[in-house]
């Protein structure tokens, strides 16, 4: 199929060199709205009263709404323009945290504002890692990456640790940490009206829907010469940036939670904040790295796998000993994984793409990174048969196998992006 041309944009889409800051607000502001229910798990199973594998499930119905948002948004912007979508996924992230606000009285209304949220994070990683790189005129690839990467986390933490502590000590604890979170979305489509377009919409084809299907394939295909990489280094990282945050602040804390009294949903807000500045404070470890390997970019992969490895065997341990400050620690190791897997990943994947596949292959990468967040709804489906000591060595074990072939990996040379 022939490729349509691209429309030139015109000079008034040509970025200031602050523009990439609303664009980081909204990923920032979706990142919160992702992440401020999980410190409450506990909270749901104490108050609401939902087993352990009702609240891992409201977990993976984020990944459910999460992965058509990463998988469709980036190509639809890529033809459609980034502003259009990205402010959708700013409006849907506001609405979901009013959806959740009725989840103390039934389990539907969390499910789904969980569904819908998943679906605002997947258009705000997919297209938001774009727009900023597309923004970032003139920096380097890797602090453009680390700008989406910061901002992302940013949200992130911040949106688990003030949520927590509104459940813990402030009133309606079911309510009152999604107010919070909608008070600061509903202001960011706003912002983004001002941001410039900077892919500006495609002529239309013929509509049909086999034209629509060849082009999403298309937009989501890795570039031939970069598939051997993508295989060995991408594939076997990705799935453990958000596998590392789904041990650290789901999994530990209902392990130890009993350790803790009641203490415990303040307990799981600080593994959480923990996991995550810790993932901030170690991301510009994994620039460096890429800048000083050159185009045989293996160094930063290896680490974040090698950290992981050692966090998965502290989890491991600790599933033995049930001590909430090694779950500290581990936490701790997990998040520095998290920070250099999720910057290097995005990295790869930059270097990769070419212009007009970017935000698809963005979303291709953040779907293999968050299939990792279904980690904690496995483990808790498989304990009706087994320990989680078994479990969790199991995982080190995984982890092990990882390193080996992202080390493998790290020698194939990676090609420059694709001529468009």
């Amino acid at each position: 199929m022939p490729e349509i041309p691209q429309a030139a944009p015109s000079p008034a889409t040509v970025p200031s060199p602050n523009s990439w800051r609303a664009v980081a607000a909204a990923m920032f502001a979706c990142g919160w709205g992702g992440n401020q229910f999980t410190p409450l798990l506990l909270m749901y199973r104490r108050l609401g009263g939902y087993s352990t594998l009702s609240v891992d499930a409201f977990l993976g119905a984020y990944v459910v709404g999460l992965v058509p948002g990463l998988l469709l948004a980036g190509p639809v912007s890529d033809r459609r323009g980034r502003r259009p979508v990205l402010v959708t996924g700013a409006v849907a992230s506001a609405v979901a945290s009013l959806v959740l606000c009725f989840g103390g009285q039934s389990a539907w209304p969390i499910y789904a504002g969980r569904l819908i949220t998943g679906f605002a994070v997947g258009i705000a990683m997919a297209v938001g890692s774009s727009w900023v790189k597309e923004l970032s005129a003139g920096a380097d690839g890797g602090l453009a990456a680390r700008r989406a990467a910061l901002c992302q986390t940013a949200g992130f933490g911040l949106g688990a640790g003030v949520a927590g502590v509104l459940a813990q000590w402030g009133p309606w604890p079911m309510v009152t940490p999604y107010v919070a979170h909608l008070l600061l979305a509903v202001v960011i489509p706003v912002l983004l009206l001002r941001v410039p377009e900077t892919r500006p919409p495609l002529p239309h084809g013929t509509g049909s829907v086999r034209e629509l299907l060849t082009t999403l394939v298309n937009d989501l295909r890795v570039p031939a010469p970069a598939r051997r990489r993508f295989r060995l280094v991408v594939l076997p990282m990705a799935p453990w940036v958000f596998g590392t945050a789904g041990l650290a602040y789901a999994v530990m804390p209902q392990l130890v939670g009993f350790r803790v009294g009641d203490w415990g949903l303040a307990y799981a807000t600080g593994l959480t904040v923990l996991t995550l500045g810790t993932g901030v404070a170690v991301q510009p470890v994994a620039r460096r790295l890429h800048r000083e390997t050159g185009t045989r970019t293996g160094r930063a992969p290896v680490a974040a796998m090698a950290v992981t490895l050692a966090g998965s065997a502290l989890c491991a341990a600790n599933a033995v000993l049930l001590s909430p400050w090694l779950a500290a620690v581990a936490a701790a190791a997990l998040g520095a994984g998290y920070g250099i897997a999720v910057v290097s990943g995005l990295l790869e994947i930059q270097r990769m793409a070419g212009a007009d596949d970017l935000a698809g292959l963005t979303g291709i990468y953040y779907t293999l990174a968050y299939a990792g967040f279904l980690l904690p709804t496995v483990l808790a489906t498989l304990s009706a048969w087994l320990s989680y000591p078994v479990m969790l060595a199991a995982v080190a074990a995984a982890a092990l196998v990882c390193l080996g072939l992202v080390m493998t990996g790290a020698r194939v040379t990676e090609p420059a992006a694709p001529a468009r």
